[in-house]
């Protein structure tokens, strides 16, 4: 896509432009409220990949360390008028890349299951029976490095 820049970091800003498109996302437009949505996983520890088009963030997941070894993307979201522009599968190949170049073996996704054949299509496996997160059916994909 035109114009498109995707930077992964931890830097302030890149928190706040992450955290930008989740209130639009999931706090004005799925009605996740505040507390729910702002865990305490937004910390300094976190990487953000975000997609800006000029400087407005439109595209985002947070990936957070599990152990030495695995990591787990959260949080992915794009803003209602870039859906439909492949963001979202960029965003998981950067953080993918990140997880590579810094050592970790594994990636995985708690995912709605309405969400699992976008996962599928980006090369994740199941790795879990259906649970629920507020009351929402949910599987785990992963993806070995």
């Amino acid at each position: 896509m035109e114009n498109i820049k995707f930077i992964v970091g931890n830097q302030g800003w890149q928190r706040a432009a992450s955290i930008f498109i989740r209130m639009y996302v999931f706090v004005f437009e799925v009605q996740i409220s505040l507390q729910d949505e702002f865990d305490l996983n937004d910390t300094d520890e976190a990487i953000y990949a975000v997609a800006y088009q000029g400087d407005l963030p439109v595209s985002t997941a947070r990936l957070l360390k599990i152990d030495e070894e695995n990591v787990r993307i959260t949080r992915v979201a794009t803003l209602k008028e870039y859906r439909g522009k492949h963001l979202s599968s960029e965003i998981l190949k950067r953080l993918e890349d990140y997880s590579r170049t810094v050592g970790y073996k594994k990636v995985d996704i708690h995912s709605e299951v309405a969400a699992l054949a976008f996962y599928l299509k980006c090369g994740y496996q199941l790795s879990s029976d259906i649970y629920y997160e507020d009351n929402v059916p949910c599987q785990s994909v992963e993806k070995y490095l």
